[in-house]
C-alpha cells in the first residue's frame, strides 16, 4: 500500500464513506487499499449501459464486494442517451445517482479514484484551453459537489503503481475501451505526454510539482473569496457596490462573481471564464442580462444578482446593504 495513501485516509478513519467503483485498475485499487485499512465503506457501482461488457463488470464489482464482506449498490442509468456530450451526460448522471445516494443514507464523502496521471492530463487539457488558476490547478485532493465531500485520496499515487499492485496480488481489472479513443482529447494527451519529458526534459514529477504550487494559491484564494462571498449573499440573492468587486485583482473578480453566479443559479458547473470576462465587461456600466440561471443588474454603483425570474429593484435591499 501506498504511504501517502495511508496518510491522507488516517484522519478519515473513523468516517462512513462512500467509494465509486467502476471496476478499472484505479478504482479496484481504490477499494482493495480502503479494505487494507478497515475504511467504513460501501461501494457504489454506475452501470451507464453503454458497452456490451458493462454487466459483466457490474457481475465482477458484486463478486470482488461480495468477498471482501463490503457492502454494495448498483446503478442502472436508464435515460434515454444524448447523441452529442455522451461523456459529459455520463458523468453528470453518475455523480447525481451517487450524491443523492449519500444523502439518503447519511454519508458525507464519496470518493473516487483519479490518481497522479489523471491530475496531469486534467492540467494539460485545461492548460491547452487557456484555462486560469482554477482550470491549471487541476484536481483537489478534497472538494464538494452536490453538498457532498470528494475525496481523491490517490492524486499522489501514479497509474503505474496502481497497476502493479493489482497485477502483483492477481486483482482482475476491466480496461474501458474508451481508454484507447483518440477521438478524446485526454486520450490524445495520455498517449503522447511522453513527449515532454523525452523532448524537452519536463518529467511528471515537475509537472505535479507546479500543480501542487498552483493548488496552494488556489486554496488561499478560496478562504479569501468565501469570506467575501458570505458578507453579500443572501436567501434572496446578492447585492453589493462596484467598488467591492473591482477593487480587487482581475482573477478574484472572476472568481468572486462566478461563485455568486453558480450560488444563487444552481448549477452544479462553474460559469466558463470568456462569460465571466464578459460580464465583467457589461458590469463596468450599467446593464442588465442574464447568466447562469441569474439575473444581474448595474444600476449607478450598485450590482444586484438574482435568480432568473425573480425581481430586480433595488429598494429596501439597498437599504439593508448600503455597508457593503
Amino acid at each position: 500500500m501506498n504511504q501517502k495513501f495511508a496518510d491522507f485516509m488516517d484522519k478519515y478513519k473513523d468516517a462512513k464513506m462512500a467509494v465509486a467503483v467502476s471496476g478499472g485498475v484505479d478504482s479496484m485499487c481504490l477499494l482493495y487499499w480502503l479494505h487494507e485499512v478497515g475504511a467504513d465503506i460501501v461501494c457504489l457501482h454506475v452501470n451507464h449501459k453503454l458497452r456490451p461488457e458493462a454487466d459483466t463488470e457490474t457481475e465482477y464489482v458484486k463478486g470482488v464486494c461480495e468477498k471482501l464482506n463490503i457492502p454494495c449498490h448498483i446503478f442502472y442509468w436508464e435515460d434515454e442517451k444524448p447523441e452529442t456530450g455522451l461523456e459529459a451526460a455520463a458523468r453528470e448522471a453518475r455523480y447525481k445517482m451517487m450524491t443523492d445516494f449519500c444523502h439518503e443514507n447519511n454519508i458525507e464523502y464519496l470518493l473516487t479514484a483519479h490518481q497522479s496521471d489523471d491530475q496531469i492530463e486534467t492540467f494539460l487539457m485545461n492548460l491547452s484551453r487557456g484555462s486560469g488558476l482554477y482550470g491549471l490547478a487541476a484536481m483537489m485532493p478534497e472538494s464538494e459537489r452536490d453538498g457532498i465531500k470528494i475525496l481523491r485520496p490517490l492524486l499522489n499515487v501514479s497509474r503505474d503503481e496502481i497497476k502493479k499492485y493489482c497485477d502483483d496480488n492477481n486483482i482482475k481489472y476491466f480496461v474501458d475501451s474508451m481508454n484507447s479513443d483518440e477521438h478524446y482529447t485526454r486520450v490524445k494527451i495520455r498517449k503522447n505526454r511522453h513527449l515532454l519529458n523525452d523532448d524537452l526534459g519536463i518529467s511528471d514529477a515537475r509537472l505535479l510539482l507546479a500543480i501542487q504550487n498552483l493548488s496552494r494559491t488556489r486554496q488561499w484564494m478560496d478562504k479569501y473569496i468565501e469570506a467575501r462571498v458570505e458578507m453579500v449573499i443572501r436567501s434572496w440573492g446578492a447585492l453589493f457596490t462596484e467598488s467591492f468587486l473591482f477593487d480587487e485583482a482581475e482573477e478574484i473578480r472572476l472568481k468572486f462573481l462566478g461563485t455568486l453566479i453558480q450560488r444563487i443559479g444552481g448549477d452544479i458547473y462553474p460559469i466558463r471564464l470568456n462569460s465571466l470576462q464578459n460580464a465583467l465587461s457589461k458590469l463596468g456600466a450599467d446593464c442588465k442580462f442574464t447568466l447562469g440561471h441569474c439575473t444581474i443588474r448595474r444600476l449607478n454603483d450598485r450590482i444586484l444578482i438574482v435568480p432568473e425570474g425573480k425581481r430586480t429593484s433595488f429598494r429596501k435591499r439597498h437599504e439593508k446593504r448600503k455597508h457593503i
